[in-house]
C-alpha cells in the first residue's frame, strides 16, 4: 500500500514549520503576489528560501501557489518570478490557468507543475489532458464523489490530490463572482471578501427597503455559509481510492490549527497503513478536531450531493472548544522547567493541555511562572511574553500549551 502524501497549508514561516514538524510530509506557501490567499501573511522572497531550505533538511516538500486568474498586468513580472521559486528549489509550483502553465514550461521546464482545484477537474479526460500538457499532478475538483474519484485514478497515472480537510467554498471550485460584485474585491486574485458567510435577507421589488428575512430567525440568515469538510472517519476509503496526496485547506488559520489538524491526520494515516485490518478511528481524534477553530463538520460532495444539511444558517462564527496560550521554546530535563512564548493571557491555577509532535497530549496545572528574570509572576498578560514554569512531563519545542475555553469564563 502506498502511504499517501499529507499536504499542510503554510501562511507563514512559522506555520510551516508547525506544520512540518507536527508530521506533514508537505506543505503548500505563496509569495506576496500570484497566490489565492492575499490576506493571508504570505512570504517575503527571503522567507520562500527559508521555507524551503528548512523542509528540505527535514526530507519534506514544498509547492508555491501561483494560482490567481491572472490580468495581461499581472503577468509583466511573472516570468521572474517563476524562475526565482525553481532556483529556490521549491518542489513544484501549483497553477490554475494555462496561460500560466504556459509561461512556467517556457521559463522553467524542468520544475514539476500542479494544477490547482480552480481548475474544475471534474472527469478523468480533463486530468489526462493536463497529463498530456505535462503537468506532474492534479488537485481534483471539490465537488467529486469518491466513486468519481476512483473512476479517474482507473484511467490516469499521474499524481491526483485532493482535499481532506477545512473551508468548503460555495461556488464551483472557489471560481466565484459574488465577492468582486459586491466589494470589488476579486477572489480570483486572491482578494475574497467571504460574502458567502454574511446574513442575507429578501427585498421585494414592489417594497423597497423591507427587508425580509429567508428564515425566521432573528440572528439573520447565513444562505451560502458552508460547513467545513472533515473526511477523517472515511480515510480507509480514501487511502484506497488511489489518492497521491491528502490536502489540509488554512493558510489563513491559525498555527494551533494547523499543528492540531496535521497531528491528527499523521496518526490515523500512520496507523491505518501499518495495520488496515485493526485501523479504527480514535475518540481522542475526533475531539482534538473539536478544540481548533472549525465550523460544523461535513462530508462534502464525497458520499452524496450536497443538501440543506451541509449549510449553516444561524451563524458564521468559527466553534472551538480550546485557545492555545502558549508554544515552548526549550526545556531543561534537570529542573523540568520549560520556556514558554505566551500566545494568550495566561495565569497561575489554571489547568491546561500541553500537546507535542509524536506524543500523546497531557494535562498540566501551572502550578509557578517566573518572568524573564526569574521573578515569580501569577499572571502573563503581555503577547509574546517569555516565562518559564514547571511541568510534570519533558517538552519539546513548538510543543503546544493550550486551555478550555471555559478559563476566560466563556460557557
Amino acid at each position: 500500500m502506498k502511504k499517501p502524501e499529507l499536504l499542510a497549508p503554510a501562511g507563514n514561516l512559522e506555520k510551516l514549520k508547525m506544520a512540518l514538524i507536527y508530521g506533514a510530509d508537505a506543505v503548500y506557501m505563496s509569495g506576496k503576489a500570484f497566490g489565492l490567499r492575499a490576506f493571508s501573511d504570505n512570504f517575503e522572497q527571503e522567507e520562500l528560501k527559508q521555507g524551503i531550505d528548512f523542509a528540505h533538511r527535514l526530507g519534506k516538500k514544498t509547492y508555491i501557489t501561483i494560482n490567481i486568474f491572472p490580468h495581461n498586468d499581472d503577468l509583466t513580472d511573472l516570468p521572474d518570478y517563476i524562475k526565482s521559486v525553481a532556483a529556490m528549489g521549491a518542489d513544484g509550483i501549483i497553477v490554475s490557468d494555462l496561460g500560466v502553465f504556459r509561461i512556467a514550461r517556457q521559463v522553467a521546464p524542468a520544475l514539476p507543475i500542479h494544477i490547482s482545484t480552480q481548475a474544475n477537474s471534474t472527469n478523468w479526460s480533463t486530468v489526462e489532458f493536463w497529463q498530456e500538457l505535462g503537468a506532474s499532478r492534479v488537485v481534483l475538483a471539490r465537488e467529486l464523489s469518491l466513486a468519481d474519484i476512483r473512476l479517474i485514478r482507473e484511467k490516469v497515472d499521474l499524481d491526483l490530490e485532493a482535499f481532506v480537510h477545512g473551508a468548503m467554498c460555495m461556488s464551483y471550485s472557489g471560481r466565484c463572482l459574488i465577492s468582486n460584485y459586491l466589494t470589488g474585491r476579486d477572489a480570483n486574485r486572491g482578494e475574497c471578501a467571504q460574502p458567502c458567510r454574511w446574513k442575507y435577507h429578501l427585498m421585494e421589488e414592489s417594497r423597497p427597503g423591507v427587508y425580509l428575512p429567508v428564515l425566521e430567525d432573528e440572528r439573520g440568515t447565513y444562505i451560502f455559509n458552508s460547513k467545513d469538510l472533515c473526511l477523517l472517519n472515511h480515510l480507509p476509503e480514501l487511502i484506497e481510492s488511489g489518492l497521491n496526496s491528502f490536502k489540509i485547506e488554512g493558510r489563513m488559520k491559525s498555527v494551533h490549527y494547523v499543528a492540531t489538524v496535521v497531528k491528527v491526520y499523521r496518526e490515523a494515516i500512520d496507523s491505518y497503513v501499518s495495520s488496515p485490518a485493526n485501523f479504527h478511528v480514535k475518540q481522542d481524534w475526533l475531539e482534538e478536531l473539536q478544540k481548533v477553530s472549525h465550523r460544523e463538520y461535513t462530508t462534502g460532495f464525497y458520499f452524496n450531493k450536497t443538501s440543506e444539511q451541509d449549510q449553516i444558517y444561524t451563524s458564521s462564527s468559527y466553534i472551538q472548544s480550546h485557545d492555545f496560550v502558549g508554544l515552548v521554546k526549550d526545556y531543561n530535563p534537570a529542573t523540568g522547567m520549560a520556556v514558554i512564548e505566551q500566545r494568550n493571557n495566561m495565569k497561575v491555577g489554571e489547568e491546561i493541555e500541553i500537546m507535542q509532535p509524536g506524543q500523546e497530549t497531557f494535562i498540566q496545572s501551572i502550578n509557578a511562572m517566573f518572568d524573564a528574570d526569574g521573578t515569580p509572576i501569577e499572571v502573563a498578560p503581555h503577547p509574546q511574553q517569555i516565562v518559564t514554569m514547571p511541568v510534570s512531563k519533558p517538552v519539546v519545542p513548538y510543543a503546544m500549551l493550550r486551555r478550555p475555553e471555559r478559563w476566560q469564563g466563556r460557557p
